[in-house]
């Protein structure tokens, strides 16, 4: 059972902007499309592998989650996950004249119970979460159009 979703688009910005903007937690409310994540707490201006950054968040209840940087590469990759073990992973390719292929996925191959997950509506949610956070992205770094 494949259990990662994935989504991809060409943003107008070269990997660099959009990386700083992804390595900034107090940045996550402002792309986020879920409506969960609220705001960065007790987080570092810049994440690193191996750093720990809290988020207040809101499904059906506020609540706080503790997450860890464990994947790392500069200005390409980027993945986090909190206690549970799944992940939020991003990748950025170059697509040339100043774009980039962005993918964004929820991977839940290392949760601790990835079944649980499996057959909970958190797939479905996350992929249509995952294309409005990919619009707003878009939109972010579009040349018309105002940012988030």
């Amino acid at each position: 059972m494949r259990r990662l979703i994935s989504q991809s688009r060409v943003v107008a910005a070269e990997p660099a902007a959009i990386f700083e903007l992804l390595v900034d937690p107090a940045q996550h409310p402002v792309i986020d499309g879920s409506g969960s994540v609220l705001a960065a707490r007790g987080a570092p201006r810049r994440l690193a592998l191996g750093m720990k950054f809290g988020m207040d968040m809101h499904m059906g209840a506020d609540y706080s989650v503790l997450n860890t940087v464990v994947e790392f590469d500069e200005g390409r990759l980027i993945a986090w996950r909190h206690f549970n073990g799944h992940r939020w992973r991003w990748r950025l390719d170059p697509a040339g004249e100043g774009r980039t292929l962005v993918t964004e996925e929820f991977d839940w191959s290392t949760a601790r119970i990835p079944l649980l997950i499996s057959i909970s509506w958190f797939p479905r949610r996350n992929r249509r979460a995952i294309s409005r956070t990919l619009d707003r992205l878009e939109a972010r770094f579009a040349s018309d159009g105002p940012p988030c």
